[in-house]
């Protein structure tokens, strides 16, 4: 009892400003600086199952933040501490996100839409980890996004549309005779993903900026470039 006092006096206290969480420590962390933010689901029934892998030394999986389908924020790990949730990861020339980034996980099976109990929380948590750790509108992205290929959430249900509205990343609706772009995986390179599949990349673009998944096309279509010419468009502003 003495052992567990002393360990759990040297882990430093987590960061409670802002929303209410239940404090639930994971083990799997490191320290690091917060420059993104990646969202993920946790393909669980539940978010007592979902807590019960990343809360498990084994599993060497963790996360910051657990937003259950009713609302429930959970915190796992102190935001100021590197968690073990991006794995093999890219995002514009970044190869560790888990050292850049905070991971919030929503209980959520992956073939569902996403509560909106669960949507309202996570909303206002992003607007304040933007606040506390100066985060850029285009720094908040899909565990897809970084590990294309590999990993496939948030799903084609998540509204990132939504999201970027209230400036937590990017978004262009489809337009008539939008800008056309001669080298898809250029493009998708210069936004900011791992093209090294092409094939991979195109799918997450697809899940996020179009609500589709479609892994097999040989390349993007008029429609899903010219929605990239856009957002390269207002990053370049």
């Amino acid at each position: 009892m003495a052992l567990a006092l002393v360990l759990t006096a040297c882990v430093p206290q987590p960061v409670r400003e802002g929303s209410p969480a239940e404090w639930v420590p994971s083990p799997n962390v490191n320290e690091r600086r917060p420059n993104f933010v990646v969202i993920h689901h946790t393909s669980s029934s539940t978010a007592a199952r979902a807590i019960a892998v990343l809360t498990d030394p084994q599993s060497e999986v963790s996360a910051h933040y657990l937003i259950g389908r009713d609302g429930r924020l959970y915190q796992l790990v102190d935001e100021r501490l590197r968690a073990s949730h991006a794995g093999v990861s890219y995002w514009g020339g970044n190869t560790d996100l888990n050292s850049s980034s905070i991971g919030i996980e929503l209980d959520n099976n992956g073939e569902e839409p996403f509560a909106e109990a669960q949507i309202t929380v996570l909303l206002k948590l992003l607007g304040e980890l933007r606040e506390r750790h100066r985060i850029p509108a285009a720094n908040f992205l899909g565990h897809g996004d970084i590990a294309p290929g590999r990993k496939v959430d948030p799903s084609r249900y998540f509204p990132w549309k939504r999201l970027a509205e209230q400036g937590f990343g990017q978004w262009c609706d489809p337009v008539p005779q939008a800008p056309a772009l001669t080298d898809s995986r250029t493009a998708l390179q210069a936004f900011g993903y791992d093209v090294s599949d092409p094939s991979a990349a195109m799918a997450a673009f697809r899940r996020h900026f179009m609500g589709r998944d479609t892994a097999d096309a040989a390349d993007l279509s008029e429609e899903e470039r010219g929605v990239l010419a856009c957002l390269l468009e207002r990053r370049r502003r």
